[in-house]
This record gives structure tokens, C-alpha cells and sequence, in this order.
């Protein structure tokens, strides 16, 4: 069918959209969604070598998502929905009399309706040194490449600007763990959305994180010759940094509009009235580009809400765009920071608004919600530490509701006692994601009308929470409350194979007596399992009976596979049980001389031991022997159990010690070592109230006072943190471990899986007080059992390194190839600071071909043959093993619960390495998959098609078993190898 009868006859308008950021997208995904008479043909001149991107999330590249995973749709979106995108196509003219774009390459695009989505660009003030080698913006993908780049050879690095960029660019830092300095000129830092009290919290919570912060600081000029070797800032000393990251505000990109005579502000913008339309009225702009009523928005959600408007006015609607609440809600370095509404009308408006304010300097946490007495409603706010009640306080703010009899109701909603229903105030009006206008009347229609069961699929019908994130724990809310309102249960199923919750499932094997996969799948669930619940039960079992988990390899993660954490490449690193830190000057020595021996890079981790980096599959069992013959045991590193208990020396070296907490340290490690939970646990024993262990920060901490120890429970670090609570206070040492025992039976028997304490403990009805009734004061009665399930678990401990050791037919399960001692060829390293290191991965990520059957007209060199692998014996039932095919890696896999064979690539076209063979098996309806180790994505065994991914998938190949031996049918390698390279796969 032609475009023209698509569209009904009518000759089809051209729109050129000239920038392909969020906002660009997002007017793309509407005129789609509301053209249905197809009256407009799409055409999008991209500046950059890739489609739209989340740049909100921009960040978390640094903590493990890549390009693809930010990427907010996929390639195919744009050819399946007539959308011509064209990468790398930076337009350099625009002629509004012949309506037309001229792009760098020379190409011509002519249109009916020529949207501006050009975004801003960051502002390099004019500094000198600022073209030095190692000074970076932080705005794209490639910007952050760049960073990640140079940091490999960086200590320390500084960043211009304190706004909610340069925090975000501080956060980068620290998580590449470089020394990290924020400087700031304005007196606080986010001086557009905090107060003085809010701004100097902030930087207290900054700066405990380790982030250097210089307030009322003029940057005078970057230092350094051939690279950055400072910084120079006015009355402070030079600051000695190797790298400079630039976040001094942004510039509107309006140079495109300027040469072609349109209308822009003074100070930049391209202007537009209510109906987004430039001085032409062919021509509009929408995002950060825009200046509408003097203003320029710098947040997604105002963007968005252009795009919406523009698309509507093109589809016939009187749609005007009156500006945008600027409200948001981050997480900046792990601290809460919201505004709201008019956050500085206290010192802007009327003499009748009058601020309310809680403070507390202890958690952190800085409230002002500001009134205006006369009209009794709330006119803004500003929320640090604790944003719990920003969706309660936007709305009133926004719509102006009465205020209720007590203020604090709405500022504090988790408070029971306060006596509201918090669940009350989120009418169907109110809106619950400002980033995709997004009110809980349309999450709570999209819930019954699509009988919706999960935020995920909430997120996916509705686009709320897919912004910034802000709203998704009141997404939350609001589905338990649509679904008790509607008779139904919030589904807690573990996953497809298993109708009950983690929670269930201990009891059901505890109480059941079950001791394997096998016996539980069969009796409560259905199917083979998948990588959701066959590590969650061996975890369940590891935590309930305690034996060795390689009875259970089959359900085992790759870590807890290979008793060893998978790193870069398929190596794995190898860190050894230090308790409380402490170690011998021998230990020392041995320690390096076995790195030595097998070509180990070294590094200490934050818990106070010694990483050994780099080593093989096949090398693990050799390296555990060196190192129980050394009197080393495993550390867990690899395992959902207790890894390390920090400590401080206290009072044995230290002149404020009051307690010996190494002492301690090494006591509380040696009991819980080994010990399995839904999620890792950490500790920490600090010898002083100056906390230098950082106790506060752990799952479970301890604090030496005068009169003996303070117990601190529910903290963690990472990409959330939360501090501890203060649980009990002056307790004696038998105490202590009395109550942790108790403590971390019962977070064992009721977690979720992979839940943290702190997420646990937030989530415990009743919170902290309720934990101390059931711990302390035995509320249920329990706490003996507790206590002897624990010990139980202490009794039968036993190191696992040393079981693999001890035990040739387990040492021989640690190698790479099929009946084969050869150690993977397909590792590649290179030296960095004098050790080794995995090779960088390589830029492109292209997905690997489907299998494509032979034909008649199949080259010669496609033809296949039966190669012969080896032994059904040497494949681990319901694992897999790669098999060399003249230098091409194959994955070979048996599933032996369906007694059936595969085989794959061995290569997983995400990240191009050689780890597929180490996957965990399971299904999906009925669909036979594998897990990869890496990074989790998933393939069809049948197929090879990605089912977690779409844009990836694995060559699949025919497996046979004749007798005792394996055949798979392959082309020639020379044939693999040459698909392999084309489609950007192989080394």
C-alpha cells in the first residue's frame, strides 16, 4: 500500500524534527500515537552517532548499564513506525522560506512543519587551561566514555559547578573511586532549588560520602602543561586533581534558529509564544531550546509537556502551553533533595506566607513546607534527606487544597500515629509522575481495566515512573491500594514456576524438610525453574540446612558456581577471609607471592582485604589450595552471605578507643562467616563514638561506648544508603551477638529475594520498634528458635575452597572446555599501573545472526557436518561447557531435567565474551533458556533469539548423543568466524 493511500488520499505533511534527545523522542512516540489518520510523514536529523537516550539516568552508565539499557527504544522502532532517523546528521541551515534543513553532509530535507528540539549545550566559561587534555563536559554518552577513559589513569578530579549536574558528576567520580572536589560559586550548593538550611545539610551528607565541597569558590583557571595537573580558586589553596569535569549551567541551542533569523531571547532561547511557534509560524521549539514567557525549562517533565502540547495542536486539538511546574523529586549521591511549587516564596511573596519547619540534624533530614496564612494552602517546599512526602505536598501545592488540622500529617505520611489516611489524599485528580503528567486516576484505570498486577507493567501501559523514577514507591502504594479496594491480592509470587513468595518457600522447605530443587519444584511448583528462583532456593536451602553448595551447582549463580565473583572478560577474582582486617606480616607475604605466582592484580577493598584479580576458571582450584595450605579461608565475596566486619584498631592502638573493637570484629566474623541470606551482609565494629569503621553504614553495626556496645541495624551503602538505626544501646559482648543472632534469622526467614536489611527493615510493618519487640522483648515468641537455627548454621560451617580442594572429582568441574585441560584462549589483557588487567570491551554491540539453516544454494563453506564434542559425562547435568571448534568457542548445555541437549555460540553478543557455557538453565512458558553470567540477558536455547533483549541473539546449532558421546552439526570455522566478524562479534 503507497503512503498516499495510507493516509486517504491526501498528500502527507512532513515533519522534520532537528534533535533526537528525550524531548525530541517523546514528540515522535505522540504525533505516532494520536496521527491515526497518518496525516504526517516523520523525518529526525540526530546530532549524535545514537538514537534517544535517558539522559535523567545518565549516571548509572558509570554503575554498569550501558548504551543499549539507556536507550529508550530500539533500533527497529523507528523503521516499524515509518520514522526516518538519521544518526550523525547534524542539520547546519535552515531556510524558512524555502522550508527546508540542510544537513553537514549536504543533504536537504524539506518540510510542512519544522520542530526545534536542539536541547542546550553546557557552558565552558572561558577559563585558562580549559582546552587542557583531561577537562570534560558532562552531558553524552561519549562525554561520560571520555571520563571513564581517563579516570583509569586518575587519582583525584574536581567539578565545576555544585548544581544537580555537577552532583551527578561527583557522584561518577566517587563510584570510579577517584578523590572527588565540588566547587561552587554561589554560597550553597543547588542554589536554584534549596535554602541555606537545606544547602548546608546537603553538603554535610556530601561530605561524609568523601566528596571534597568548596562553596563561595571562583574558579581562576585550570593548571597543568601537557594535562590537568589542578585547579586554581580564589582565597582557597590550588587543588591537585588529574582530571576536570565542567557542570557551570547550560546553554540553550538556539544557534540554528539565530542564523536563520528567528526571534531568540537576550540571553539565549528561542522564543515562542503559548502555541510553541516561533516568529515563523512553520517553525516551533520545544525542550531546552525554547524561551517561553522569558523562561527556558531545564527538567524533562516541562519538555514533555510541550511535546504533548505541540502534537496535539498538530492533530487539530486548541491545545496552549501556560508554562510548567518545576517541581521535582532526585537522589543526589544517596540523598534525597525535592522542591516544590514556590520554594523561596518566604523571601519572594507575600508578608502572609510563613515557613514550617523540621529539622534534624541526626538523620539528616531538612523539611520546609511554606504557607500562606490568608488563603490556608500550601504555596511550596523544599524536602532533603527525606522526600517521603513530596507526591502528598506537590499535589496540595498544585491545587491548592485546604490545609488539613495538622500540618504534619502531610509532611510526615508514614506516621500512623498522626492518625490520617494517607491513602485518602491521592484522589483520582492528583498527579503522581509530573514527568509524564501522569495522575492516579489514569494508574488506577490502567490497574482495572488491564487488571494490572506490578509496578513494571504499571510503568509499561502508563509511562509513570519511567522519567526520573521519583513516584515508583507511590506507584506502589497505589497498586496495593486499587488491589485490596478490589478484592484482589498483590501478587508476591517468586516467579512463573513457583505461586509463592520467598517467604513461603523457607517455611515450605524448613518445615517440608526438603533438601533440593528437585524435590520442591515437584511438590509445590511447575516447570524447570529459571535464574529468578533456582538461586533464590538455593539459597534457601544454604540458609536452612547449611551444606555445601555444590550440591546444588546446578541452581548456583556463576559465582556461587565457581565459589569465585565473575569479573570482565569470564576471570574471576579471588578474596580471601580477613577477619576484622586484621593479618599477619607472613600472611602478607603469602599473599602477594601467590598473586605473583599466577599473575594476579591486586587491590584492597573497601572491607579491609586484598583482592586477587585475573584468574581463570581453571586456575581457581590451584590458587584455593595455595591459599588453605596459607592458612586462608574463602570470604564469600562471591556469595549472598556475610562478607566482611570492618573495624578500627579501638582501644588496643588508639587513643580515643574506649572498646577493643578488632577484637570484636574478628569474634563476630568468625561466627556468621559462611552464613547465607537473601542478600549480602556486611558489619562493622567501631572502637569510639568518632566511628571510623563506619559501623552506622552496615547491615549491622557495632559502637563502643564507656559502658560497653551500641547495636546499630537496617544500614547499607551503595547506589541507596541508608544509616542504621540505633537498636539497643550499652550492651556486653554476649548480648550483642545474642541479639544479631536473632536479628539475622528473622531478616533470613522474611526477606524477599535479594533484599537488602535497610529495604527490609523499611518495609517491616511497624519498622524498628516492632523489630525491637519481636528481638528484644520476644513478642512472638520465637526468639529461642531463632536462636538455635543460628547456631545450627555457626555448628556446621566449613570452608568451601577447601571442600573443592580436598576432593579431585570437584577439582576437576573447574575447567573451560569440554574434556579439555586447556585454559581459555579467548582472554585477552593488558598492563595498567604495572599489573594486569581485562582488555576494554569493544564499543559496538551489534546482535550475533540467527541460525540460518542449510539450502541447495548454501556456499561451501556454510555446508555442516557432525564434529564430534566428547562425553555426555564431561557436560554437567543441567549446566553447560564450551567446546573448541577450531579456535570458535561453542556453548554446549544439558538440560537434563528435559532431558534434552543444545548448543550456542559460546559468545554472548552483549559483551562479547567467552561466559555463555557458564549460564543458568531454566524456562520460560515453555521455552528453553539460558541465563548469561554477565550481565543476566537471556536466549533462547531453540532459537537463540533474546528474550529478555531483543537486539541480541545467539547462533544456535543441531546436538545429537550417539551412545556415550556428542555430535553437534557446524559449518566450517573459517564460515563462523567470518558471520562472527561481520555482524561485529568476534575477536
Amino acid at each position: 500500500m503507497t503512503e498516499q493511500a495510507r493516509s486517504g488520499g491526501r498528500d502527507r505533511e512532513r515533519v522534520v524534527v532537528i534533535g533526537h534527545g528525550m524531548v525530541g523522542h517523546r514528540f515522535c512516540e505522540r504525533l505516532i500515537e494520536l496521527d491515526v489518520d497518518r496525516r504526517f510523514e516523520i523525518s529526525v536529523l540526530c546530532e549524535e552517532p545514537r538514537p534517544a537516550y535517558d539522559r535523567v539516568h545518565l549516571s548509572e552508565f558509570f554503575s554498569g548499564r550501558s548504551a543499549e539499557d539507556l536507550a529508550l527504544t530500539t533500533p527497529a522502532w523507528y523503521a516499524e513506525h515509518g520514522v526516518t532517523l538519521e544518526l550523525g546528521a547534524a542539520a547546519v541551515a535552515i531556510d524558512p522560506a524555502g522550508r527546508s534543513v540542510t544537513t553537514r553532509d549536504g543533504r536537504e530535507f524539506c518540510y510542512d512543519h519544522l520542530v526545534l528540539a536542539t536541547g542546550s549545550a553546557p557552558f565552558v566559561p572561558p577559563l585558562p587551561g580549559i582546552s587542557l587534555p583531561g577537562v570534560f563536559v558532562y552531558r553524552t554518552i561519549e562525554d561520560l566514555e571520555a571520563i571513564r577513559a581517563w579516570a583509569r589513569d586518575s587519582k583525584s578530579a574536581a567539578v565545576i559547578g555544585g548544581g544537580l549536574l555537577g552532583l551527578e558528576a561527583a557522584k561518577a567520580l566517587l563510584d570510579m573511586r577517584l578523590e572527588a572536589h565540588v566547587v561552587e560559586f554561589a554560597e550553597r550548593l543547588m542554589p536554584r532549588q534549596v535554602d541555606d538550611a537545606g544547602g548546608a545539610l546537603l553538603r554535610e551528607s556530601i561530605e561524609a560520602l568523601g566528596v571534597g565541597v568548596h562553596l563561595k569558590s571562583r574558579t581562576e583557571c585550570v593548571l597543568g602543561d601537557l594535562r590537568v595537573t589542578g585547579l586554581r580558586i580564589t582565597d582557597r589553596p590550588d587543588l591537585e586533581v588529574d582530571m576536570v569535569v565542567v557542570s557551570a549551567g547550560i546553554r540553550p541551542r538556539d544557534e540554528l534558529a539565530r542564523a536563520a533569523g528567528l526571534a531568540v531571547g537576550e540571553r539565549g532561547g528561542i522564543a515562542v509564544d503559548d502555541r510553541l511557534v516561533t516568529s515563523d509560524e512553520r517553525v516551533y521549539a520545544i525542550g531546552e531550546c525554547a524561551l517561553h514567557r522569558g523562561s527556558i525549562y531545564g527538567l524533562v517533565a516541562p519538555g514533555y509537556e510541550m511535546a504533548d502540547t505541540l502534537v496535539r495542536r498538530l492533530c487539530g486539538e486548541a491545545r496552549v502551553f501556560e508554562g510548567a511546574d518545576l517541581s521535582t523529586k532526585l537522589k543526589l549521591l544517596g540523598v534525597d533533595v525535592a522542591s516544590f511549587g514556590d520554594a523561596f516564596a518566604d523571601t519572594t511573596r507575600s508578608v502572609h506566607v510563613r515557613p514550617v519547619v523540621f529539622e534534624d540534624r541526626l538523620r539528616g533530614v531538612y523539611q520546609k513546607v511554606l504557607v500562606d496564612r490568608e488563603a490556608g494552602h500550601v504555596v511550596g517546599g523544599i524536602l532533603v534527606g527525606d522526600a517521603d512526602a513530596y507526591t502528598t505536598l506537590s499535589d496540595a501545592t498544585r491545587r491548592s487544597r485546604s490545609l488539613p488540622e495538622r500540618l504534619e500529617s502531610w509532611m510526615f505520611p508514614g506516621l500512623s500515629c498522626l492518625g490520617t489516611d494517607v491513602a485518602g489524599l491521592l484522589d483520582d485528580d492528583a498527579q503522581v509522575c509530573s514527568c509524564n503528567n501522569v495522575s492516579v486516576a489514569d494508574v488506577r484505570g490502567a490497574i482495572s481495566e488491564k487488571q494490572l498486577d506490578s509496578v513494571t507493567e504499571i510503568k509499561s501501559c502508563t509511562r509513570a515512573g519511567t522519567g526520573c523514577g521519583g513516584c515508583l514507591p507511590q506507584l506502589g502504594k497505589i497498586l496495593e491500594e486499587s488491589l485490596a479496594n478490589a478484592g484482589r491480592s498483590l501478587r508476591r509470587d517468586l516467579c512463573e514456576h513457583f505461586v509463592h513468595s520467598r517467604q513461603e518457600l523457607y517455611w515450605i522447605v524448613k518445615l517440608g524438610r526438603i533438601e533440593s530443587f528437585d524435590q520442591l519444584i515437584a511438590r509445590h511448583g511447575s516447570g524447570d525453574g529459571c535464574e529468578i528462583c533456582r538461586p533464590a532456593v538455593a539459597s534457601i536451602l544454604a540458609s536452612t540446612w547449611n551444606d555445601f553448595v555444590l550440591r546444588h551447582e546446578s541452581i548456583q549463580d556463576t559465582n556461587d558456581r565457581f565459589l569465585a565473583n565473575i569479573q570482565r572478560g569470564g576471570t574471576y577474582s579471588v578474596i580471601p577471609r580477613v577477619p576484622g582486617g586484621e593479618i599477619t606480616a607472613d600472611k602478607l607475604i603469602a599473599l602477594g607471592c601467590i598473586a605473583k605466582q599466577f599473575d594476579l592484580s591486586c587491590k584492597i577493598t573497601g572491607g579491609q582485604r586484598i583482592d586477587l584479580l585475573g584468574a581463570r576458571v581453571d586456575q581457581l582450584p590451584e590458587i584455593w589450595e595455595e591459599l588453605v595450605r596459607e592458612g586462608f579461608e574463602s570470604g564469600h565475596a562471591y556469595g549472598k552471605a556475610l562478607r566482611t566486619v570492618k573495624s578500627c584498631v579501638g582501644s588496643t592502638w588508639c587513643r580515643y578507643g574506649v572498646q577493643d573493637s578488632t577484637g570484636f570484629a574478628i569474634e563476630i566474623e568468625q561466627r556468621y562467616r559462611g552464613v547465607r541470606a537473601p542478600h549480602k551482609l556486611k558489619s562493622a565494629v567501631s572502637g569510639c563514638i568518632r566511628e571510623c569503621a563506619e559501623a552506622q553504614s552496615k547491615d549491622f553495626g557495632i559502637i563502643a561506648t564507656e559502658q560497653g556496645w551500641n547495636l546499630y541495624l537496617g544500614g547499607n551503602g551503595g547506589s541507596s544508603p541508608r544509616h542504621a538505626d540505633l537498636f539497643a544501646t550499652d550492651l556486653q559482648g554476649a548480648e550483642v551477638i545474642r541479639l544479631i543472632d536473632r536479628f539475622l534469622m528473622f531478616y533470613i526467614q522474611t526477606a524477599k529475594p535479594l533484599q537488602r536489611t535497610a529495604r527490609w527493615l523499611e518495609e517491616l510493618d511497624g519498622g524498628i520498634a516492632y523489630l525491637r519487640r519481636v528481638i528484644i522483648d520476644d513478642a512472638l515468641g520465637i526468639c529461642e528458635q531463632l536462636e538455635a537455627d543460628m547456631q545450627r548454621l555457626v555448628d556446621s560451617y566449613a570452608c568451601e575452597w577447601r571442600l573443592v580442594v580436598e576432593d579431585p572429582a570437584r577439582r576437576a568441574e573447574f575447567r573451560h572446555y569440554v574434556a579439555d585441560e586447556r585454559a581459555d584462549d579467548s582472554l585477552r589483557f593488558v598492563r595498567e599501573r604495572a599489573q594486569r588487567r581485562p582488555a576494554d570491551w569493544p564499543e559496538l554491540h551489534t546482535a550475533v545472526p540467527r541460525n540460518l539453516e542449510p539450502r541447495d544454494d548454501t556456499p561451501a563453506e556454510e555446508r555442516t557436518s557432525w564434529v564430534h564434542v566428547g562425553a555426555v559425562a564431561d557436560v554437567p547435568a543441567d549446566g553447560g561447557r564450551a567446546f573448541d571448534h577450531d579456535g570458535v568457542q561453542i556453548a554446549i548445555f544439558h538440560f537434563a531435567r528435559r532431558g534434552e541437549w543444545y548448543a550456542t555460540e559460546n559468545v554472548c553478543p552483549h559483551r562479547r565474551d567467552s561466559v555463555l557455557a557458564r549460564g543458568l538453565l531454566g524456562t520460560q512458558g515453555d521455552e528453553a533458556k539460558v541465563a548469561c553470567p554477565m550481565h543476566k540477558k537471556t536466549f533462547s536455547l531453540r532459537t537463540g533469539k533474546g528474550l529478555s533483549d531483543p537486539d541480541y541473539s545467539v547462533r544456535t546449532f543441531a546436538v545429537q548423543c550417539r551412545g556415550d558421546e556428542i555430535f553437534v552439526k557446524l559449518p566450517a570455522a573459517d564460515s563462523l568466524r567470518q558471520k562472527a566478524s561481520c555482524a561485529g562479534v568476534c575477536g
